[in-house]
């Protein structure tokens, strides 16, 4: 078969102008890319494309959605390639009409084609819809309204129809991926893929409570919150694990990352009519969507970052009970270990009722998504309160690990990040250690970001600015401001503390035989070199600055592992790369002398 004849010829005026007929008449529709052109990037970041697909009669402009970005990435989507187009959601806004793609296959083995036809814009009938797309050129934008054009196409993705018939109440679904302050009336149809408990506040200005749930269809995933008179019609009604019909009216805003484990740049926020319905069908939806990070890889993640991991349990530790620094309430916390085919362990914190309710023997599989990453003393996991757990699932990660435990991995010895740069001979990993010198020659960070590690000594430490005054609110550390009333406010979190929590932002030099260097190290780090916390530190400056200045001037001579970023940042108008400590560790001196006296036998031997 040709291109040409491979065509849906008349596929997009019956998409747009009979759509019940769609599904039957054309399920996947083949198309030809006439254009293919990137947006301005917007303020949520991310790639946007806009293409002009074409039948062979009509073409019509269009939007590619995000999580089919990598046919472009791939450079497999270009102009004049055939596609199948597997997923879509047309729409019609003042007479304009755009298709939204949510997934789409380019077929190869035809080629790259010069235009096919002469195919003019598709036709629509009159549709009395909200929408801002203007008349105008080839792309239904004036020129001199071309600056607003990728704003324009965003809503129009955002306010978009699915391809599929109506399932509910005469409404259309809606993808997930597509929600966002411009769309309007919308359903979505998705499922419960967990579910927080009810959590409540008490504050001078008044109390309430709200309970969240993570929301998963086809296309992606958003939070949704409910509070006060929501969470109590709403909390018992939502299920963990249930699909359900959520319909506006449900409010759309920017995502609060630092109380969000999911990547949508959205959130929903419940509302007093916003109506939710349990679906019939509970099959056609996703049950979850994981995207694993190795053990081995979390070397490479950033503190803070949220990850999911999957790995077969090895130890299984006792329930401990713990007090909140922040407000002396109690809670109970259970440490997992972990072990995949990479050779390495982490440990995973669980917490509350997920870790009373533990009940999961060792050497089963567990995945966990939505996982905190902390780097003191070494990688480890905290798993998130709308993060999920699952035991034994039955996807193809789990079987293989299964598969690789029972036929090897129990007799296997698993390597930690507590200490990188001493293990690398044992792991088969290829060290990265490095000289300072060599750091500065190979230009780490002047093009990517890059890591290594260096054993070193502390020479100086700046004791000028060593730390700043954070929020207490769990997984937020924003810096704080001191009101009049002397309270510390948080402008992130809107919320006032009575005292703040002080973290490290050290500054400080270090040496080895080759060269010194300057690194900067956030809270876990400084405490790990000071041997105290930022606030018993703060606390000495304000009542004995001799004892401040000698807790510091001991830091001075020690010797450390220091795991570094090095990146190109911007100071002002000039560049310059900053080296940022990662984890750090001291030296191993039994280690380091046995690996030395391997290096001095292997240098003996190739010299006979």
């Amino acid at each position: 078969m040709d291109a040409a004849s491979a065509l849906s010829r008349g596929a997009l005026d019956v998409i747009f102008n009979d759509p019940d007929k769609a599904s039957k008449l054309f399920p996947v529709p083949v198309l030809q890319c006439l254009q293919v052109k990137q947006m301005a990037p917007s303020a949520q970041g991310g790639d946007r494309f806009r293409l002009v697909m074409s039948d062979g009669q009509h073409y019509v402009q269009t939007m590619l959605a995000t999580q089919a970005n990598h046919v472009v990435h791939d450079n497999k989507l270009v102009r004049g390639c055939i596609a199948r187009i597997k997923q879509y959601t047309p729409n019609n806004l003042k007479g304009k009409n755009i298709l939204v793609i949510l997934d789409i296959e380019v077929i190869e083995s035809l080629g790259v084609q010069e235009k096919i036809g002469e195919p003019f814009a598709v036709d629509s009938k009159p549709a009395a819809q909200e929408g801002a797309i203007a008349g105008g050129d080839f792309y239904g934008v004036k020129k001199e309204e071309s600056k607003t054009q990728p704003q324009q196409f965003q809503q129009q993705q955002q306010q978009s129809m699915p391809s599929r018939p109506a399932m509910h109440a005469g409404s259309n679904i809606y993808p997930i991926e597509g929600l966002s302050p411009f769309a309007h009336k919308w359903t979505i149809k998705a499922r419960v893929t967990s579910k927080s408990d009810i959590k409540t506040w008490h504050k001078a200005t008044g109390e309430g409570k709200l309970f969240s749930v993570n929301l998963l269809d086809e296309s992606g995933e958003i939070k949704a919150t409910g509070f006060n008179d929501q969470c109590d019609a709403f909390y018992d009604r939502l299920q963990e694990g249930s699909v359900y019909y959520i319909s506006t009216p449900c409010r759309v805003a920017l995502a609060k990352k630092q109380f969000s484990n999911l990547s949508n740049d959205y959130e929903l926020t419940f509302e007093r009519d916003t109506v939710i319905e349990k679906a019939e069908d509970q099959t056609n939806v996703p049950q979850v969507r994981f995207n694993f990070c190795s053990i081995q890889e979390l070397q490479s993640v950033e503190k803070d970052n949220t990850v999911d991991v999957i790995g077969v349990l090895k130890e299984v530790g006792e329930v401990g009970d713990i007090t909140s620094k922040k407000d002396g309430r109690p809670f109970q916390k259970r440490e997992l270990t972990l072990v995949d085919d990479t050779g390495f362990s982490v440990r995973v914190t669980i917490w509350g009722k997920s870790a009373n309710s533990f009940d999961a023997p060792p050497e089963s599989v567990v995945a966990f998504k939505g996982t905190k990453v902390s780097d003191f003393g070494g990688k480890s996991l905290s798993l998130l309160s709308s993060g999920t757990m699952t035991v034994d699932p039955d996807i193809p990660d789990a079987h293989r690990l299964k598969g690789w435990y029972d036929s090897a991995g129990r007799n296997d010895t698993f390597a930690t990040h507590q200490n990188m740069a001493s293990m690398g001979n044992a792991t088969g990993r290829k060290e990265d250690l490095k000289t300072i010198s060599q750091v500065k020659d190979e230009n780490l960070g002047m093009d990517d970001q890059a890591y290594y590690t260096i054993k070193a000594t502390i020479v100086f430490v700046k004791q000028e600015n060593f730390c700043y005054p954070a929020c207490l609110s769990q997984g937020c550390n924003k810096k704080v401001t001191q009101m009049p009333d002397g309270t510390w406010h948080c402008e992130k979190c809107a919320i006032s503390h009575e005292k703040p929590e002080y973290r490290y932002i050290l500054s400080l030099n270090v040496a080895d035989h080759t060269s010194h260097q300057w690194l900067s190290c956030f809270d876990d780090s400084g405490r790990q070199i000071v041997g105290r916390t930022a606030d018993e530190m703060m606390e000495l400056k304000e009542n004995d600055d001799n004892k401040f200045m000698a807790a510091f001037e001991e830091a001075n001579c020690k010797k450390f592992t220091f795991r570094c970023r090095a990146k190109m940042d911007n100071f002002g108008e000039a560049q310059r790369i900053r080296y940022q400590v990662m984890t750090v560790t001291p030296l191993d001196f039994k280690s380091e002398g046995t690996k030395l006296d391997e290096l001095i036998k292997q240098y003996e031997n190739s010299s006979l």
